[in-house]
């Protein structure tokens, strides 16, 4: 489970402050790019050794640049070398003019873009950089189109064109990458939104023998390295000391929700387990998991009474918009116990039938749950996913977990983390139940709502990565098992 990157994940602005610091510092801002050349370089030769030809597409910014210095690096080392611009290069200002000039110098073919110019060897994005803000412009948006259907392997420098780096979103062409080099800091829409998908192998580069870094990142990023941690059990341990947990939910029809996330907060250390569910439900959860202590409920007193030898609440898998819904979900809302809420019991909530939570609380919506809960599009959800998740905290009170390839987990004090594991077999029903059961169970062991939701993102993601690699068909039910296993690899429970 070794990861070798940062934890810290920054805005494109951060960067550009401790690159702005690094030459105040007395580092010259030349020397920085040519160690960005090289660092490419170096990359890019060790995945495509042979390769002996590139061209590098270049902007006109500091990005561009490190394109020009690559070129010139590849043309001293016996390759073709070529720079199809699409900003006029006498334009350039500062380092990015001088190291046009190094490139000229070394003889590398520099030519204008044109819509006919032919792309050889590997693809090099030295097109737009950081500072991008929107949708790529022309020409800009039909040379990305062209290297996407190159089909030559693609190497960006700092991220992929296109690709906005504070948020992983692009509103208009993208480059897919095979391999993203990037500096001085990682960048948070590398890890999240369309940024997974687009970066390809990622490499980072400090460009400094001592790494520093601005004293708040904007996020963290989740890794074995930095997890939350359970506290390892006594021999004399005793389910009481590890939480009781009620589950309400599993409408009529929908018992199978209820259930699965039972099973994952057993398999993940709950002591005690409760589930408040339909009647018509009883059966089947016996049969299925005997340690559950069910009992079918017609009413929202029977669960204030269920909820009072409680610790942890787990709201909403398999719960309905319906009345019995409504009044279960609105009798958990009156309580001080530390809660976990999803799918129907965020649903009512968007739609104001019922309040948030009064206590600590953990919400784990999708991006339609988000939407609705922040009354806009999904689009916009994912035109902004860390603001997003940022602005459901804030207006709601609680930790928010906002799902998908990059799960972000904001603190209404603004702290924030992203998980970056999962796997495309995870897309299908029953996963979120399986979440909200995990985080239950590290709450009633004691890790608080924002640790709890960071620690469950992240197993919930691995088991699933592990899981997908035996590739489609993978059950939502399969995850429990491997949860637990990872649990007790990472953080064993006993000395």
């Amino acid at each position: 489970m070794h990861d070798e990157l940062p934890f810290q994940l920054y805005s494109a602005q951060q960067v550009r402050d401790l690159d702005a610091q690094l030459i105040a510092g007395g580092l010259p801002g030349l020397e920085l790019m040519r160690r960005a050349a090289a660092a490419a370089w170096r990359s890019l030769r060790h995945g495509w050794p042979h390769a002996g030809a590139l061209c590098v597409l270049a902007g006109g910014g500091n990005n561009a640049g490190d394109g020009y210095l690559v070129a010139a690096l590849a043309r001293k080392a016996g390759w073709q070398a070529r720079v199809w611009h699409l900003a006029d290069p006498t334009g350039l200002q500062g380092d990015a003019a001088l190291a046009h000039a190094e490139a000229l110098a070394a003889g590398v073919d520099i030519q204008p873009w044109r819509a006919d110019a032919p792309l050889e060897g590997l693809v090099v994005d030295a097109l737009l950089g950081t500072g991008l803000k929107g949708a790529a412009r022309e020409p800009y948006a039909a040379a990305i189109e062209r290297i996407n259907a190159s089909e030559l392997p693609v190497v960006s420098i700092d991220l992929p064109s296109g690709l906005d780096a504070d948020t992983g979103a692009a509103a208009g062409p993208l480059v897919r990458a095979d391999l993203t080099i990037t500096f001085i800091g990682l960048k948070l829409g590398l890890f999240t939104g369309k940024g997974p998908d687009h970066v390809g192998s990622l490499v980072f580069e400090p460009l400094m023998e001592e790494p520093q870094n601005p004293a708040h990142a904007t996020a963290q990023r989740l890794a074995p390295g930095n997890l939350p941690r359970l506290a390892r059990r006594p021999l004399n341990a005793h389910k009481g000391q590890y939480g009781h947990l009620l589950v309400i939910g599993g409408d009529e029809g929908t018992g199978g929700a209820a259930i699965m996330t039972s099973e994952a907060a057993l398999r993940c250390g709950a002591g005690m387990l409760s589930l408040a569910t339909r009647p018509s439900n009883v059966t089947a959860v016996l049969a299925r998991r005997p340690e559950v202590m069910v009992a079918g409920v017609h009413s929202s007193f029977a669960v204030l009474e269920l909820a009072k030898k409680a610790d942890v609440l787990a709201v909403g898998p398999g719960l309905g918009q319906g009345a019995w819904g409504k009044a279960l979900a609105s009798a958990a809302a009156t309580l001080d116990a530390v809660q976990v809420w999803d799918a129907d019991a965020l649903n009512l909530l968007a739609a104001g039938v019922v309040q948030a939570p009064r206590g600590p609380w953990v919400m784990t919506p999708h991006p339609g749950e988000a939407a609705r809960l922040l009354e806009v599009s999904i689009k916009d959800i994912e035109a902004d996913r860390p603001g997003s998740a940022r602005e459901l905290a804030r207006r709601y009170g609680g930790v928010a977990l906002l799902k998908g390839f990059g799960t972000l987990i904001a603190h209404p004090d603004g702290r924030m983390a992203l998980c970056g594991e999962g796997h495309p077999a995870m897309a299908t029903g029953g996963l979120g139940d399986i979440l909200t059961g995990i985080i239950a169970a590290l709450l009633g062991q004691g890790l608080a709502p924002f640790e709890a939701a960071c620690l469950g993102a992240w197993l919930h993601g691995r088991a699933g990565a592990e899981l997908g690699r035996q590739g489609r068909g993978l059950a939502a039910s399969d995850l429990p098992p491997v949860a637990r296993q990872l649990l007790e690899e990472l953080q064993p429970c006993l000395n």
